[in-house]
């Protein structure tokens, strides 16, 4: 294991311990239409509400894939709110989360409730699943921790049925967004398309920031805030300025396994 995928293992583990908060059920970054003029507000229950830029990540990345009736997994479902959604909301038969912080998998399994779900802890490198398991694969803002991304993929490639598919959403420096899109392919998985989608991250990161800095200093100790503040995207740290400035790119794409 490198030093960076340790430092990241280290980090969730100690969140997952130690803010065991039900109400934080997400981390991404979220997603906010940049022109919403003319487009319904995704519906959502009252509970969800308070989640919903980083529920409308969600959606975005999944709208028009075939998830009802299906098999799902998430990779990197971190504290397991989108897993939940995604179970509750887009009608799969079993949906999966799969992270390798053990307190992470612990607090979602007490949590987080839907139809078919589970959590269960693994290595997004060598995930503990048959060959040809499920028909769709999730991973979002999980794989820039990962050491190697072709690994992921590669096991991605394996567990997943003739014909399914993985949705991908992810950060990446501007200068890799070529590798990337490279490395998602590069185990024989077919490009269905890809999106840029910096805009409206950056947008949900600026709608949320009031409530995500609430959140930090109801929920993380004193002497811990200052580090977390990077890792919740919060106004004035890196990731928001590297969007704004052109040197961060946010991503999605869908991929096939050919049948």
């Amino acid at each position: 294991m490198g030093r960076r995928q340790l430092g990241w293992r280290v980090c969730y583990e100690l969140l997952g311990a130690r803010v065991r908060q039900p109400q934080w059920s997400f981390m991404n970054y979220g997603y906010a239409p940049v022109v919403p003029v003319g487009q319904e507000p995704l519906p959502l229950d009252p509970a969800d509400e308070p989640d919903r830029y980083c529920i409308q990540l969600y959606a975005y990345a999944l709208d028009g894939v075939p998830v009802l009736g299906a098999d799902v997994l998430e990779v990197g479902s971190g504290r397991g709110g989108g897993a939940s959604w995604a179970s509750r909301a887009l009608g799969p038969r079993t949906t999966t989360g799969v992270d390798f912080a053990a307190s992470a998998v612990a607090l979602s399994s007490r949590d987080r409730t839907g139809p078919g779900l589970r959590f269960v802890r693994g290595d997004a490198q060598d995930l503990p699943f048959p060959d040809a398991s499920f028909d769709v694969v999730l991973n979002i803002e999980s794989s820039h921790c990962y050491r190697s991304m072709e690994a992921f993929v590669s096991e991605v490639h394996r567990v997943l049925r003739p014909g399914g598919q993985l949705v991908w959403a992810d950060l990446r420096a501007a200068d890799a967004v070529d590798r990337t899109t490279a490395e998602l392919v590069s185990t024989g998985l077919e490009l269905v398309g890809t999106q840029d989608i910096t805009a409206e991250v950056l947008r949900a990161l600026r709608l949320d920031d009031e409530r995500k800095t609430a959140l930090v200093n109801a929920w993380i100790p004193r002497p811990f805030r200052r580090a977390m503040r990077p890792l919740a995207g919060l106004e004035g740290t890196r990731n928001p300025e590297g969007f704004a400035s052109g040197t961060l790119r946010y991503l999605s794409a869908r991929l096939v396994r050919p049948a």
